[in-house]
């Protein structure tokens, strides 16, 4: 099959072809059809399977199709990073040459003043976060009243990030005859939810169940201590002269370690998490494209939807608290056919988050010796007995005592969790 099966208009047909895209994806092959039909669509798919073109071909041919007197804002398309959707922002401008179509996006951590010039000016393609949108929603700077198409990217990572309620808050502000486009790498019963609220009668569109991508990758798990990780990292590192590497930390103060100890080392990296300005953030994704830095820092939020080729190394320097993240976070290597090598450090108190991960994967990792040394079976198996009963996520390794709070009010039961806020969630 081709583009040209799919009934793509020749202006975008010729786009594809200068840029010698000539076979589409089982994502693209799937959903192009039915989005233009005017279908509303569930995508499951992970990062890196082609779905960004899935929805931006069909929804730029709608779009010529069916031309308006100067550009009226009619497709809104959500994502929960900043470096997502500018790489969406970035594909719409590709593939939309030779059109008269405008797109704009808009996210935080860049001067909203700039951006409410460029929507005053008229476009036709709104790519935004959610908090930057409300934000300029409020000051009267977008009308969400002519959206003909709303497309959800990566809609299980807007709900980790506490996006959801601003997300069917913004929903409400769209005609109800909308076309609703959902992408995601899961499907989280609060997802299941949304598409059942929101979508009539979707297609179903599922490419590959997410372990799959895992086996094609060499994978291996070091065992050991908390303390030895910065050492381990640099060694790994030299190891692997000239090759990209993609870090991933649990925490932003810990991927500002890690690249701080990479290059007093002399290895060039930088780390890019939530903390950090969006030009910072973006210089870091040039330098790692480019390969001047080839060491890479990131937290899982800040780095999904980035996609960079030609990786050769992803590093869970901490194992995610989300089995279903090591999936994405290996990922980003063994691309196009490529070969790719995807390395865990594990200390004492990670056992269960390892346990966790292989029973996603549905296969043991190997398991090496921070030596290098291939670790036996059964002391793999002894190790995992020994901390069975340790809590993920402390950096000790030492058995958690059993801490009571004073709960609000007096009242018993225990301390109740603190909400975590949406305002500030664009930042991630």
């Amino acid at each position: 099959m081709s583009f040209t099966d799919l009934g793509l208009c020749a202006p975008i047909l010729k786009t594809l072809s200068v840029n010698k895209y000539e076979t589409p994806t089982p994502i693209q092959s799937q959903a192009i059809p039915a989005v233009l039909k005017g279908r509303d669509v569930v995508g499951l798919a992970q990062t890196g399977t082609g779905k960004t073109a899935a929805f931006t071909l069909p929804i730029l041919h709608r779009l010529t199709a069916q031309e308006t007197k100067g550009p009226k804002l009619r497709v809104l398309i959500l994502s929960p990073t900043r470096e997502l959707a500018t790489q969406i922002n970035d594909a719409i401008w590709t593939y939309s040459k030779g059109l008269r179509l405008k797109s704009a996006v808009v996210i935080g951590g860049v001067p909203v003043k700039r951006q409410q010039r460029l929507i005053a000016q008229g476009i036709d393609i709104l790519v935004a976060t959610p908090g930057r949108l409300e934000d300029l929603i409020a000051q009267k700077s977008v009308k969400l009243n002519h959206i003909e198409t709303v497309v959800l990217d990566e809609a299980d990572q807007m709900l980790d990030i506490g996006f959801m309620p601003a997300i069917r808050r913004l929903l409400k502000l769209t005609p109800n005859n909308r076309q609703t486009l959902l992408f995601s790498a899961t499907m989280p019963k609060e997802i299941a939810a949304l598409a059942k609220d929101h979508l009539t009668d979707p297609v179903q569109v599922a490419v590959t169940e997410i372990s799959s991508t895992a086996e094609r990758i060499d994978q291996t798990v070091v065992h050991m201590d908390q303390g030895s990780k910065p050492t381990a990292m640099v060694k790994l590192a030299e190891k692997h002269p000239g090759k990209r590497i993609i870090v991933f930390t649990r925490t932003k103060r810990g991927a500002d370690k890690v690249a701080k100890r990479l290059n007093a080392e002399g290895i060039g990296a930088e780390a890019i998490h939530g903390n950090k300005s969006q030009g910072q953030r973006q210089r870091a994704l040039d330098a790692f494209r480019k390969g001047s830095k080839l060491v890479l820092i990131a937290t899982d939020i800040a780095a999904r939807g980035i996609d960079i080729p030609d990786v050769g190394v992803v590093v869970n320097y901490d194992l995610p608290n989300v089995p279903e993240s090591y999936v994405h976070r290996i990922g980003r290597t063994a691309r196009a056919g490529a070969s790719g090598m995807a390395v865990a450090f594990c200390s004492a108190d990670e056992q269960k988050l390892l346990r966790a991960v292989e029973k996603v994967i549905k296969k043991q990792i190997p398991a090496m010796n921070a030596d290098g040394t291939a670790m036996q079976p059964q002391a793999a198996r002894a190790l995992d007995k020994t901390n069975s009963r340790r809590t993920p996520g402390r950096a000790s390794g030492k058995p958690n005592k059993r801490q009571w709070h004073k709960p609000r009010g007096g009242k018993p039961g225990g301390q109740s969790p603190r909400r975590r806020s949406t305002k500030n969630a664009a930042s991630a």
